[in-house]
């Protein structure tokens, strides 16, 4: 079996590195070693993602091999960019020939993938399928619902993903349902106790684990990316303002994401608390230890909205939905937006003790660790006709 898969954009790297672990765990189980693979994957790089820290550095941590195909597509408009990875990645299906394509989440270039794959009549095959925000306006739920409709096998991490399909009338039948758990909380898990070891950001950073010691201040970790917050100029000032506050009470740790940078540069906007605390991109593993041993988190990031849910931290999320309903039903997530006030309210009731979320780390709700692996059996079983 043959699967193509394509990737883009950094959570992209960190989910296709779970299904890929799982992909050499299965050849090596049956006997076939590296150079002799039972199941081959073919990996495309659109290049959507392609600074430093947020492309080769990931690459390097988890350990994936170089991309067979590295597109270059780069920053551009929607449709300029969507287009020429269409382009770029049709020329690859037709050159391979692969037995399914595998796309991940909802960015540009899982819907790129998408596309080239069914109108070459590839079978697809979607991870992260049937998530809804029920936000048209967001360009990832029109990426997610185009992608589920086109798809050969979704695979859901969540029952509220098979449910919202449901809704749309996919079911399981002429093409594939699943669901089996969320490849992030596989990686999450495999790279945490790698992450300790290797990561020095909280040494850096002048932070310790746990924040157990009075000389190791508590901390905000602040992330915003999304486009509904970076490219509106009201939201992005209202954010910075509730930040500024926030900081005169507990340090915040802020990694820029370029577009936020940029566009932040571009409006004159700067940060004004004296505790708040602007740093580059982080690595993978220095992004876990962070999420790990914060006090509170502020993200518009889905993933980074889960793994808070993970590991205990209360998450406070700049939009006015989130996919992720899971983690608001269960009181560890809250949803503000970019209202200052609102922010600032959920941060001091944040910071008030608390239990546990109910489920510990999310046993049961995103899987149990073994998703990546659940997906290659599922493919290999319906594309080569012969079930282990």
């Amino acid at each position: 079996m043959k699967i193509l898969t394509v990737v883009g954009a950094r959570p992209q790297f960190i989910k296709a590195a779970a299904v890929t672990k799982a992909i050499q765990a299965v050849n090596m189980e049956r006997g076939h070693p590296p150079g002799k693979e039972n199941i081959e994957e073919i990996m495309v790089h659109t290049g959507q993602h392609y600074d430093y820290d947020m492309d080769r550095i990931f690459f390097q941590e988890l350990g994936l091999r170089e991309p067979g195909y590295h597109l270059g597509i780069g920053s551009a408009s929607h449709g300029e960019q969507t287009g020429r990875m269409l382009q770029g990645i049709e020329e690859v299906l037709l050159r391979e020939g692969p037995d399914v394509v595998m796309v991940y989440g909802d960015t540009n270039s899982t819907l790129a993938g998408a596309l080239a794959a069914c109108k070459l009549h590839f079978p697809l095959a979607h991870v992260e399928a049937g998530l809804r925000s029920y936000n048209r306006a967001m360009p990832e739920e029109i990426n997610r619902v185009i992608v589920d409709h086109v798809s050969s096998f979704l695979f859901c991490p969540t029952k509220n993903a098979v449910t919202n399909l449901k809704k749309e009338g996919i079911i399981d039948g002429a093409i594939t349902v699943a669901h089996v758990g969320d490849v992030m909380y596989d990686s999450v898990l495999y790279n945490l106790k790698i992450a300790r070891e290797k990561s020095e950001i909280l040494r850096e950073l002048g932070l310790r684990a746990n924040n157990r010691s009075p000389s190791s201040p508590d901390y905000a970790l602040v992330t915003l990316h999304r486009a509904e917050n970076t490219d509106n100029p009201q939201r992005l000032r209202n954010i910075f303002k509730a930040l500024d506050e926030v900081s005169q009470r507990l340090l915040a740790i802020f990694p820029l994401h370029p577009r936020t940078k940029k566009t932040t540069e571009g409006l004159g906007i700067r940060g004004k608390g004296k505790n708040l605390r602007l740093i580059g991109p982080v690595s993978y593993f220095d992004m876990l230890l962070l999420e790990r041993n914060a006090r509170v988190i502020l993200t518009d990031s889905g993933g980074v909205q889960k793994e808070a849910f993970w590991f205990g931290v209360p998450c406070i999320t700049l939009r006015e939905e989130t996919e992720w309903v899971e983690t608001v039903e269960y009181g560890w997530n809250r949803l503000v937006g970019a209202n200052t006030r609102r922010i600032i309210n959920a941060v001091h009731e944040a910071l008030k003790p608390q239990q546990a979320p109910p489920t510990g780390k999310g046993e049961g709700i995103y899987g149990d660790g073994r998703t990546g692996e659940k997906i290659v059996t599922i493919l290999w079983d319906r594309i080569s006709g012969n079930p282990r």
